[in-house]
């Protein structure tokens, strides 16, 4: 799955446990009728992956959905659900790599005033 949108917070990356786990969350608003603010975590080495963004960029994230069942002390039994990052592309480099150059207007071209008519022509056209 994937999330479009434009990078709203970017958080640090914290360390949980003795054993190193790291995890960072990077907020994206999606530009819809209704803007959405989804967070997105990114664990392990994936948090390394927002080093080259900041806020402000429009960007896509490929996600995974995460979901847990917990019971607690008393015995209730609780899900959650999470929003887990594998990869982020910057939009405005991806739409630049395959957009057309813009056409200049016609009035940028000087006209041909050295056309002759009796030239050999060999365009099949």
């Amino acid at each position: 799955m994937e999330v479009e949108g434009k990078i709203k917070k970017i958080e640090e990356t914290k360390e949980y446990g003795s054993n190193g786990f790291r995890k960072r969350e990077v907020i994206i608003t999606t530009e819809e009728q209704y803007p959405q603010p989804i967070a997105i975590e990114f664990v392990q080495d994936k948090t390394d992956l927002l080093n080259n963004y900041s806020v402000g960029q429009n960007v896509k994230v490929s996600i995974n959905l995460r979901g847990r069942e917990w019971t607690n002390p008393q015995g209730e039994v609780k899900y959650f659900n999470s929003i887990q990052g594998w990869r982020i592309e910057n939009l405005q480099a991806a739409q630049g790599d395959n957009a057309v150059p813009p056409v200049p207007p016609a009035e940028a071209f000087a006209p041909a005033d050295n056309l002759n008519e009796e030239d050999h022509d060999d365009l099949p056209f």
